[in-house]
């Protein structure tokens, strides 16, 4: 017995340490390849860890799907409570019938121990339903999710036939306390206790294999986001949502900008990859995977970690795949992507639903049909080209609506930005329209390339109104920016006047730059130009301070953002505000009395930049709200999970090659409320649900209308 002790000891030892020196060498590669980042500062602690506890431990993100998020809850939190009981399982194998020193309060552990046994099973088999049963089309379908079914399963039935022998083997009746143990040990008394010692020991083999290949099988697949994940919503970004980072171009000498390497991400960009879980929940919400375009986040971040992979362990000589290359690539292959075709139109197969009118099945298809293994060297393919396609990177809209799906804090946004400024102003490669637009915006400040000085004309189609320029008045309250849209766009002054004649009625003191307004920086900075998009900021920053602008308000959440939350990089700050806040508040203060009904039947957009990117949902409900005879609707996709309208991101200016319009789906879901106005905050949304409502022949019926407007027309003569 002692040298059945000693062999049993010993055996146990060396599986253990090779288990946990190869997950150590496993981990160690992927922390080498992160260290192939470029370095970022970090800061705010305190600020990080809270929000990261509250994240992880509260499934604040895994709760925006109700049913997903309760599943992973027992999973996760059914682990952590069998923590305890697996260092006692594991005990057992080497001193008989042991249990932990609680005293009569063991018997509530043991049940609390097989109570969360079966929770595991069941979410896990409620998991798999989803899955393989509901087919939810973001989420795969292949061997390796398969796989961790099994280990968890296997897992939680080795626990439980551990168990059951033990009894047997110890003659222990059947207990309250381990009820489910207790029932499987009545089945299989049977054996014998001699026959129920060996099994016991091999279940007790068992669940220790499992629980090891389960060690190495983890960091080497999807599910590294359990080891990954914490640290990456902890390092996630601080400050506004979505806010691209400032590039120093200080070195006169630099040749590249933006990112066209793998290893031109920031260490916090390549952690990202490694903590992404697969969950599709990024791809499911995306705006050009809803209508058959290729990009899919998920499929973004999934490629590049596979590139990572593989062009890090050429660069580094070290492999990340172990125990060899079970879980890897062949030596001496890579993936990288095969021609794909421009799908014009509804991509074969897109079977919309009747939910959101949307299908993503066509575009997680074409991604899994293009990204394969081939002969070639991964340190001699092209990130952008071989990895990521130029369509993909053009189709986002910058909606953020990914970001703030994912449940891991992954930020797909600053990957695109990266590569997007490296086409434009590395490579100089970008779409004619982005080209035509961004000369457009250096010369005459605005998209259409329109004379710069015809900016104001638009005022003396309202010579009735009181609109002045800061030249014109000697002090003003807040600075109203007009914007391109606002000045140049037949169907956005309209907004523009509707906006003015109400702060003439609440009495507030406002003026305009004219024509020295120049363009917000917005488009410029999304499609990648961040030099123009800076020196933009600079112009305009020294006009404010020329002029002692302390308040802005604007018609156009997108230039909102960019005053708000990214011109303070700059060195400039101040009050800014977007139309919908003040109109609300002045409602409130009584400076405004919307009095004459509206008899209107609205179904409210929210737009992108004003809801995800910063937080406001309730200001535009409210004036609706506040309208007498308008019936606020809501559409199935509203608030933070809000369908972009296709313009964001410089699509505004991109025509729409792939799929179908997203504007035109958008509109579609709108209509579903049976509206007879659509309305919105903005002004890209604006001409997008016009467009769209065209496209159902429903623009007769169905109006588009800024918030703006709808006060105007309750304030009837008065304003």
């Amino acid at each position: 017995m002692r040298f059945s002790g000693l062999v049993f000891t010993l055996a146990f030892l060396i599986l253990l340490g090779y288990s946990l020196f190869t997950f150590w060498k496993v981990m160690y590669a992927r922390y080498k390849f992160i260290q192939l980042g470029q370095p970022e500062p970090l800061g705010g602690w305190g600020e990080r860890i809270t929000g990261a506890l509250y994240q992880i431990f509260g499934h604040s993100k895994l709760f925006k799907d109700r049913k997903s998020g309760l599943a992973h809850l027992v999973i996760f939190y059914g682990f952590i409570v069998l923590q305890f009981g697996a260092v006692e399982l594991i005990l057992k194998g080497f001193v008989q019938g042991y249990h932990w020193p609680l005293g009569s309060f063991h018997p509530v552990f043991s049940l609390s121990q097989e109570f969360t046994v079966m929770a595991i099973i069941l979410a896990v088999g409620y998991a798999a339903y989803r899955r393989f049963g509901e087919k939810l089309p973001r989420l795969k379908q292949g061997a390796k999710t398969t796989v961790l079914y099994g280990f968890i399963f296997l897992l939680m039935a080795s626990i439980l036939l551990t168990l059951a022998f033990e009894k047997v083997w110890l003659g222990e009746l059947p207990s309250g306390a381990s009820p489910i143990s207790s029932l499987l040990s009545l089945g299989l008394a049977g054996a014998g206790q001699q026959a129920a010692y060996w099994l016991f020991y091999a279940c007790w083999w068992l669940h220790l294999l499992i629980l090891l290949a389960f060690l190495l099988y983890v960091p080497q697949s999807k599910h590294a986001h359990l080891l990954f994940a914490p640290f990456n919503i902890v390092l996630s970004s601080m400050g506004p949502p979505g806010r691209p980072s400032k590039l120093d171009f200080s070195d006169e000498t630099a040749e590249e900008f933006g990112v066209g390497k793998i290893e031109h991400f920031t260490k916090g960009q390549l952690l990202d990859l490694y903590a992404c879980v697969e969950c599709g929940r990024c791809t499911n919400v995306c705006p050009a995977s809803n209508t058959g375009k290729m990009l899919s986040p998920m499929h973004l971040i999934t490629k590049l970690r596979d590139h990572m992979n593989e062009k890090g362990e050429v660069l580094l000589a070290q492999s990340p795949w172990a125990p060899g290359r079970v879980m890897g690539s062949p030596q001496g292959m890579a993936h990288a992507m095969s021609e794909v075709p421009c799908v014009q139109g509804e991509p074969e197969g897109y079977r919309a639903n009747s939910h959101w009118h949307t299908d993503i099945a066509p575009t997680m298809r074409r991604q899994e049909q293009v990204w394969q293994l081939q002969e070639k060297e991964a340190a001699g393919l092209s990130l952008i080209g071989d990895v990521i396609s130029e369509e993909e990177l053009w189709g986002c809209t910058t909606c953020r609506n990914c970001e703030d799906q994912c449940p891991v804090g992954n930020e797909h946004l600053s990957l695109i930005y990266g590569m997007r400024r490296y086409l434009v102003m590395t490579e100089g490669s970008m779409p004619a329209e982005v080209t035509r637009t961004l000369n457009h915006i250096e010369r005459q400040g605005n998209p259409w390339g329109m004379n710069r000085n015809d900016r104001v004309r638009w005022r003396d189609e309202y010579h009735n109104l009181n609109i002045p320029t800061v030249d014109e008045v000697k002090e003003f309250e807040y600075l109203f920016w007009v914007g391109s849209m606002g000045s140049y766009d037949n169907r956005n002054r309209k907004v523009i006047a509707a906006f003015a004649k109400i702060m003439n009625e609440a009495g507030i003191s406002f003026a305009i730059l004219g024509n020295e307004e120049l363009n917000s920086g917005d488009t410029v900075r999304r499609v990648g130009n961040e030099f123009l998009f800076q020196e933009l900021a600079q112009q305009n920053i020294e006009l404010f301070t020329v002029y002692g602008v302390k308040k802005i308000v604007t018609c156009d959440p997108h230039a909102f953002n960019s005053f708000k939350n990214e011109y303070p990089d700059f060195g400039w700050t101040a009050e800014v505000y977007h139309h919908t806040q003040l109109i609300s508040q002045w409602i409130k203060e009584g400076r405004i009395k919307p009095e004459v009904p509206v008899e209107e039947r609205v179904v409210y957009h929210d737009s992108c930049y004003l809801g995800r990117y910063n937080g406001i949902y309730d200001a535009p409900r409210d004036i609706l709200n506040a309208i007498p005879g308008v019936q606020l609707l809501e559409m199935k996709r509203n608030k933070e999970n809000s369908m972009c309208c296709g313009a964001g991101g410089g699509k505004m200016w991109i025509e729409e090659q792939e799929g179908v319009r997203v504007n035109v789906k958008r509109v579609e879901q709108a209509l579903d409320g049976n509206p007879t106005a659509i309305g919105s905050n903005c002004p890209y949304c604006l001409i997008m649900m016009g467009d769209g409502l065209k496209q159902f022949d429903a623009d007769e019926q169905v109006a588009a209308l800024d918030l703006a407007e709808l006060v105007v027309r309750s304030l009837g003569s008065k304003a």
